[in-house]
């Protein structure tokens, strides 16, 4: 059809933009992360933490330990998968946004780590695989 959208579903109307798709399918990742950790006995302490170093998805307290969690959420079948994505670069940038919360919250002196809760989904938005994996820094 002459001047339609690239981004057109056949027949739908809808429109289809990939970063959008892309942002919903992560922010469907991230309530499900917080809603799996509070099942499993973490407080949600903060949530899209930003500071000038960084952002971290989720912020929790796990028995006392403050535990600053990474959401990646991938189509199931995708080239990188959830654990690949996060690179050396982003790992810096989630202890430098750790540092600036413990730091803000008097928490210096509490013990912490840093997770990864990794989630794949299929086109429909079916969850595949969720993996939560502790202490992503050692």
């Amino acid at each position: 059809m002459p001047g339609a959208s690239p981004h057109l579903r056949a027949g739908s109307g809808a429109v289809l933009d990939p970063a959008a798709a892309r942002r919903a399918r992560g922010a469907a990742g991230e309530r499900l992360a917080a809603a799996v950790l509070e099942r499993g006995g973490c407080s949600i302490l903060a949530r899209n933490y930003r500071c000038p170093g960084g952002e971290v998805d989720i912020v929790a307290d796990e028995a006392g330990e403050v535990v600053f969690i990474e959401v990646r959420t991938r189509r199931s079948g995708a080239l990188v998968g959830p654990e690949e994505s996060v690179t050396g670069q982003k790992r810096e940038r989630l202890l430098r946004a750790a540092e600036h919360y413990l730091q803000a919250t008097d928490g210096a002196d509490r013990p912490w780590r840093l997770d990864l809760v990794a989630i794949e989904m299929d086109t429909s938005g079916r969850v595949c695989r969720l993996e939560h994996l502790r202490s992503i820094t050692e």
